[in-house]
C-alpha cells in the first residue's frame, strides 16, 4: 500500500491509499474554497449521561446531488470535486460538514472506489483489503491525537438509512469521549469477568461456534439455541446474535481477540475481504431477486484508547438492515425510541437460516 498525504484548497487533509507503489498523486485542488467554519459543540445529557453533538452548520451540507455533480467522484473533464486527482483507489479526507470538529473530535470521509455506481460488495478482494488497510491506518493516526478517545469507522448505505450521497463511501468518527454503547459493553465485560473469571466476548463467540449450538453466556440457566452462524472462516466468524435488535443483523468477529483494527495479524487481514464481501452479497439477496439493494449500516466496534478495561474489549463489526421484509422498514417507534427496548419481528435463528440460504453458488 502507498499512502500519499496532501491538502485540499481550504486546508483540510486528504489522504490517498493506492495498491501500487508507483502511483503519483500530486494534482492540486483548484477550487476557490473559503476556510472551513464549524459550530460543532458537545453537550452532555445530565439525565442519561449521553453526549450529544450540536452541529448547526450541517444543515447546509450537500444533499442528493445529480451523479454528474457528485463531490466524491474524481475531478474530470473540468468538473472539480473533493478528490483533485482524475482517478483513485481509496481516498480519505476531512469532512467539509463535520459533526465533530476541533476539540470536539474529527470526522473523515472514506471513499471506497472512484466508481460512482459501485457498492462495497462490488469491490475485488484486493480493493476491499486496501479499504481495511486504510481503516487501520486512520485508526492508528487518529489515536495519536490527544483529544481523541475512540475511533469509529462505519458505512451507511441506502436512502432509507438517510444517505445523501450515492457514491460508495463511509465515514470515520474520532470521538473526544467514550461512546455510551462502548461504555456499556465495557461495564458488562467487567461484570462478567468479576462473576465468571472469563472474558465476555470470548464466551459469546464460544457459544455461537459450539458444536452443539448451546451455551449459557447470560447466566439465566437455560441453553441459548444455536444455529446462528452465517459464515465461518479460519480467522473470522459471522453470526446473528442471540438477542438481535434488528430484523437482519450480523456480527463479524476475528477468532483471535484484539482490541482494535491495529491488532489484526496478516492472516486475519488476508481472509477478511473474502468473508466480508460474501456477507455483503448475501445481504443483497435476502429479499429476493428484483428487490432494490438492501440498505444497511456497517459499524466497526473498537476499544476506546484509554478506558479502563480496554484489554477486555473485542474488535467486531456489526452489520444490519432496517428493512424487515420486502418493501417494509423497521421503524424505531415508541418502545425503541422512547425506552430503548427493541422489538424484533424476525427470530435470529430464522434470519441466520435465510442468510445461509442465499450463499454464493
Amino acid at each position: 500500500m502507498k499512502k500519499t498525504v496532501t491538502k485540499l484548497a481550504d486546508g483540510r487533509a486528504l489522504v490517498y491509499y493506492d495498491s501500487r507503489d508507483d502511483v503519483v498523486r500530486d494534482a492540486p485542488d483548484h477550487r476557490p474554497l473559503d476556510p472551513i467554519s464549524t459550530t460543532s459543540e458537545i453537550r452532555h445529557d445530565a439525565l442519561l449521561g449521553d453526549a450529544v453533538a450540536i452541529a448547526s452548520h450541517r444543515q447546509g451540507r450537500t444533499y442528493h446531488p445529480p451523479a454528474d455533480e457528485c463531490p466524491l467522484c474524481p475531478s474530470r473533464d473540468g468538473r472539480l470535486s473533493e478528490i483533485p486527482d482524475e482517478d483513485y483507489d481509496v481516498a480519505v479526507f476531512e469532512n467539509r460538514f463535520p459533526s465533530l470538529a476541533g476539540d470536539a473530535g474529527r470526522c473523515e470521509v472514506i471513499c471506497f472506489s472512484s466508481d460512482h455506481d459501485a457498492s462495497f460488495a462490488d469491490l475485488t478482494e484486493e480493493q476491499a483489503g486496501l479499504v481495511l488497510a486504510a481503516w487501520t491506518d486512520r485508526t492508528a493516526e487518529l489515536a495519536e491525537l490527544p483529544e481523541v478517545e475512540q475511533v469509529f469507522p462505519f458505512e451507511n448505505r441506502g436512502a432509507e438509512i438517510g444517505v445523501t450521497l450515492g457514491h460508495p463511501h463511509g465515514q470515520i468518527y474520532a470521538y473526544p469521549f467514550v461512546t455510551p454503547r462502548s461504555a456499556l459493553m465495557l461495564r458488562n465485560a467487567a461484570a462478567h469477568r468479576a462473576e465468571t473469571g472469563r472474558n465476555l466476548f470470548d464466551d459469546i463467540l464460544a457459544r455461537e461456534t459450539a458444536p452443539d449450538g448451546h451455551g449459557d453466556v447470560d447466566g439465566d440457566g437455560g441453553g441459548d439455541s444455536g444455529g446462528r452462524v452465517v459464515l465461518a472462516g479460519e480467522h473470522w466468524v459471522a453470526f446473528v446474535p442471540y438477542a438481535a435488535h434488528w430484523p437482519y443483523e450480523v456480527h463479524l468477529y476475528p477468532r483471535r481477540r484484539v482490541a482494535d483494527l491495529r491488532g489484526l495479524d496478516e492472516a486475519a487481514r488476508t481472509e477478511f475481504p473474502q468473508i466480508y464481501l460474501e456477507l455483503l452479497k448475501r445481504f443483497d439477496r435476502i429479499f429476493g431477486e428484483g428487490e432494490p439493494l438492501t440498505p444497511y449500516i456497517a459499524a466497526w466496534h473498537q476499544a476506546p484508547f484509554r478506558a479502563a478495561g480496554r484489554e477486555e474489549f473485542a474488535l467486531h463489526l456489526e452489520l444490519f438492515t432496517i428493512r424487515r421484509t420486502s418493501g417494509k422498514l423497521k421503524f424505531l417507534a415508541g418502545s425503541e425510541s422512547g425506552m430503548s427496548v427493541f422489538i424484533n419481528d424476525v427470530p435470529p435463528e430464522a434470519a441466520a437460516e435465510r442468510l445461509r440460504e442465499v450463499a454464493s453458488k
